[in-house]
């Protein structure tokens, strides 16, 4: 991660390994009032192209040349709470009776996440690495170190968070922050496989328990994977937040330099 200031204005910038292209540079709209397109327009050919950006920097970039592409992979999904919690309506039935099916097995009891109840979170997450094999999977891995790295933060970050208890042992999880006054996001959902219905129940009861007070959350993107798609669209999104992927004319590496270079231009 890369950092610049520019006419009191916060850019930032991250080196993206896993991008479609080598080397390149994931970039938002900056921390104040500097416009993305300006952005843009001072890099130079240092920089070819973006990606994963919300459909108002597509805009505003569209108009200093730059080309936007739909980006579905990277769609986040965004659920009304109330749906997520009640599970109403024939859509849901099913979610229903994988529930029925969980606490009739099982005795299940929600917690919401507190400083005291984190070492178990991540002992839970431990054994659901080891069960998934996360070290010979590089998503995994990146996955699981990003979780440790918040629950190593969790007051200071003001995230939210609910666990179940399952005969007595944490056994499922989520985690969560406000992205503004009426939206949650949610950004890691953990269940033991084993214990059927267990997903849908840290679904449930993180809506119903954890997000009381909000009327949508988002529960970001599918990046493309059928089943995780399936999955999503199973609990009928209010709507998707569309992403885009943006180039001008002509081909080459983006950012060839790098992004330190990028960042140093800016700078």
């Amino acid at each position: 991660v890369y950092f610049a200031e520019k006419e009191n204005s916060l850019l930032v910038f991250i080196d993206a390994q896993d991008a479609p292209r080598p080397a390149t540079i994931l970039f938002g709209p900056p921390v104040g009032g500097l416009p993305i397109s300006e952005v843009v327009a001072m890099m130079g050919d240092s920089l070819e192209g973006a990606i994963r950006l919300p459909a108002e920097s597509a805009s505003e970039l569209t108009d200093a040349g730059y080309v936007p592409q739909p980006d579905r992979d990277n769609a986040d999904y965004v659920y009304l709470v109330e749906d997520l919690a009640r599970l109403s309506g024939r859509h849901y039935a099913k979610k229903r009776n994988q529930i029925k099916k969980c606490l009739k097995v099982h005795s299940c009891a929600y917690e919401p996440i507190t400083a005291g109840l984190v070492p178990q979170c991540i002992a839970l997450q431990q054994r659901w690495c080891a069960s998934r094999s996360c070290d010979t999977d590089p998503g995994l891995c990146a996955e699981y170190t990003a979780i440790l790295t918040m629950f190593e933060h969790f007051t200071a970050l003001d995230l939210i968070g609910g666990a179940i208890r399952v005969n007595g042992e944490i056994q499922a999880f989520a985690i969560g922050e406000r992205l503004n006054s009426d939206t949650a996001v949610c950004h890691f959902e953990k269940a033991m496989p084993g214990v059927q219905g267990l997903g849908q129940l840290i679904n449930q009861w993180f809506a119903l328990y954890g997000l009381d007070g909000f009327t949508f959350v988002n529960r970001e993107q599918d990046l493309g994977v059928p089943g995780l798609r399936q999955a999503k669209k199973s609990y009928h999104p209010h709507h998707l937040v569309e992403k885009y992927t943006l180039s001008p004319a002509g081909n080459g590496p983006v950012c060839p330099a790098g992004v330190s270079r990028c960042a140093d231009e800016l700078g």
